[in-house]
């Protein structure tokens, strides 16, 4: 009887050791298979990108160089117009839409989408490049509009300039509620929310400025 104890406290001690040994191994991110060693770590999968649908990756690519011909005609304000009103404006939209621009290119790279582009033609001062064939961009100006504006200078300038940029936010805001509409990332949503509130009341402003309202 003695030597059946003992021989019950040596099975049940070694069963023990063998279970410490088996929590040692997940502790560690390991698991063993038919006395196979295997790294937890090695099998997971690098991290989902992130959701989305073909409806954001359009928005996105479409407002790129949209929000480029923003900064542009922006950029032309200072050497064209000392109209203060006009000047203060188009320092905020530059100050809103470059910062935008690179939110857009964070996005499109967290999609597994290249870096977006406007295209050869807008270094040299033309429209930007549609960012898919056959996609069009509302409320882009077209060559000959830019041409016409950066010939233009004083009240004519002003009033050509903000007739453009309220042509031009209005088509923004029609491709952010296409995205609100179609898309499904909530940080591309968020951006579409925030160009039509910006844009929104920027147009407001601009229509004031005209005396339109």
């Amino acid at each position: 009887m003695f030597v059946t104890r003992i021989r019950v406290t040596t099975a049940i001690a070694a069963v023990a050791v063998l279970s410490l040994a088996g929590c040692g191994d997940a502790d560690t991110g390991h698991t063993t298979e038919h006395g196979t060693s295997v790294s937890a770590t090695a099998t997971t999968s690098a991290p989902a990108r992130a959701e989305h649908n073909d409806a954001d990756v359009t928005f996105l690519r479409m407002m790129y160089p949209h929000h480029a011909q923003a900064v542009e005609m922006a950029e032309l304000v200072p050497s064209h117009t000392d109209n203060p009103q006009v000047r203060a404006l188009a320092a905020s939209i530059e100050q809103a839409q470059a910062p935008e621009m690179q939110q857009i290119t964070t996005l499109l790279q967290s999609f597994g989408q290249p870096a977006p582009s406007v295209g050869q033609e807008h270094q040299g001062h033309d429209m930007p490049s549609t960012p898919m064939p056959g996609t069009p961009m509302p409320g882009m100006m077209s060559a000959e509009q830019m041409a016409a504006l950066r010939a233009a200078s004083g009240p004519d300038f002003d009033r050509q300039w903000l007739t453009m940029m309220i042509e031009h936010h209005t088509g923004a805001i029609a491709m952010a509620e296409t995205e609100l509409a179609d898309g499904t990332n909530p940080d591309a949503q968020a951006l579409a929310r925030a160009i039509i509130t910006a844009q929104q009341a920027e147009i407001d402003q601009m229509r004031t400025m005209l005396g339109q309202s």
